[in-house]
């Protein structure tokens, strides 16, 4: 897609990653002022629903993750579905009725604490929680669920959670997202195939859109986020961004934008830094897939479990840092495991990815595989394709791939394998229970102690330390 025609287009905030041979991927966002504009009424249908590359590989050191402790005016909130938006929201007694009350008065280093209930949109509101106001780098804020509750957002509208531009520092941890799909019919959202506005077809779960006023320095923590027409977790124009153990399914059923599970587009250099700088860790992504073609092409072109998308031609520029894609299980999304597009500078390491391409339409495109891509190595992964379907691709080999390299992965017995390193191992991964996703290796499984030792990378899925024995397992587990 040119760069005409984003300039003249009426912008909506979805995702869009087109992945066809020698296509460009893009994203249409209606600007933040405009989002509270549109609601659609409830829908009450039911649902029916072999290169061989050199060594040694250069690691990059990861930063710190501590956590940054607040100043000492911070303020906490409580909210609670029993409240009231005209208490004051400083105790629990006093609760506000709807985050978006505590999310307007926040000030850098403040906490909102959010109890049971479920919180929805309000009329003409496009999110629930649209954040406005950032913290500082040394005082973040942060929605936050009450120590030992499960609080539920619950949409019809553009975005669950929306990020206003130029946002930062921003935490979300331990919240529940949950989009439209339960209200809409697979025939209705094909009838709407042409219809670009339409929320109950197209929301996204949690959308961080950046273009026009980069967002930065920001955390999405152990949420669960499900049943979005559009993108589950998603940044546009983003720097600085973690996302790690989120449980992220059923979402871009019914959008008509390329979207996907999770996804990072056209990411923003909001500084010159190099390392490490997004992260996608220890996630759960499954069933992510598109029914609906994606409207500029008229096909399915996506539907992954974890794409980074166009960092080649970010908001400001190629994207200059390193993106660590690690830890994670994907499988049985209808488009790739984990991929990169016209995308620089990510380590995909110790994945496991089962059972995706479920999408006739992509079925060769491979469960983790780099296209039109440099600078990228994919080490240590578990890569188990659904029968018929590639592990991985050369369509862009030599020609559109720069120094992507494969090796230490495990593929099973008969799988198709396009792109093989000197140190990959073929054999059954001996998953304990994957059908019922349960993908712990048993003892005799020969992923164990033959991986490559990535330094950085200390712990597993579950926060296993890493190794646990004499070496480094392939997969998103450590054997123990």
């Amino acid at each position: 897609m040119t760069i005409e025609f984003l300039q003249h287009t009426l912008f909506f905030p979805m995702m869009i990653h087109g992945l066809g041979f020698l296509s460009l991927s893009a994203s249409l966002v209606l600007p933040w002022a405009l989002t509270g504009l549109v609601q659609g009424q409830k829908i009450t249908e039911s649902l029916v629903k072999d290169v061989r590359q050199s060594f040694p590989v250069q690691q990059m050191s990861l930063p710190s993750r501590k956590l940054i402790s607040q100043v000492s005016t911070a303020t906490t909130y409580y909210v609670s579905a029993t409240g009231n938006d005209r208490n004051s929201g400083l105790t629990t007694s006093s609760a506000f009725r709807t985050i978006q009350r505590a999310a307007d008065l926040t000030r850098p280093g403040d906490t909102v604490l959010i109890m049971n209930g479920e919180y929805t949109n309000a009329p003409g509101r496009g999110a629930v929680l649209g954040i406005s106001r950032s913290g500082t780098a040394n005082a973040w804020i942060k929605f936050k669920a009450y120590p030992g509750h499960s609080p539920k957002i619950r949409h019809n509208t553009w975005n669950g959670i929306g990020f206003a531009k130029q946002v930062s520092y921003i935490e979300i941890n331990g919240l529940e997202v949950i989009g439209n799909n339960a209200n809409v019919t697979l025939s209705y959202a094909l009838s709407q195939k042409y219809n670009s506005s339409n929320v109950l077809t197209n929301g996204n779960c949690i959308n961080l859109d950046g273009r026009g006023g980069g967002i930065h320095h920001i955390r999405i923590l152990n949420n669960k986020v499900h049943d979005c027409g559009g993108s589950g977790i998603s940044a546009t124009g983003a720097d600085y961004v973690t996302v790690d153990n989120n449980t992220v399914y059923n979402n871009s059923w019914y959008s008509v934008y390329g979207t996907s599970g999770m996804s990072l587009l056209q990411n923003w250099n909001s500084d010159g830094n190099q390392g490490y700088k997004m992260f996608i860790t220890n996630n759960r992504v499954y069933n992510n897939r598109m029914y609906v073609p994606w409207i500029q092409r008229g096909v399915i072109t996506d539907g992954n479990g974890i794409i980074v998308d166009i960092s080649k031609s970010g908001t400001n520029g190629a994207y200059k840092g390193r993106t660590l894609i690690a830890n994670n299980i994907s499988y049985k999304n209808g488009g790739s495991g984990i991929l990169t597009h016209e995308s620089e500078h990510v380590d995909i390491v110790n994945n496991t990815a089962y059972f995706n391409q479920q999408s006739p339409e992509l079925k060769k495109k491979g469960d983790i595989y780099a296209g039109y891509s440099s600078d990228i190595k994919i080490f240590n992964n578990i890569i188990y394709p659904s029968p018929g379907t590639n592990t991985n691709t050369n369509l862009y080999s030599n020609v559109m791939n720069r120094n992507v390299t494969y090796d230490y992965n495990l593929y099973p017995n008969l799988a198709v394998v396009i792109v093989r390193g000197i140190h990959d191992v073929i054999g059954d991964p001996q998953f304990v229970n994957a059908s019922n996703g349960d993908f712990h290796l048993r003892s005799s499984s020969p992923a164990i102690n033959r991986g490559y030792y990535w330094s950085s990378l200390t712990s597993d899925f579950e926060g296993t330390p890493r190794p646990s024995g004499s070496g480094y397992d392939i997969g998103a587990d450590e054997y123990r």
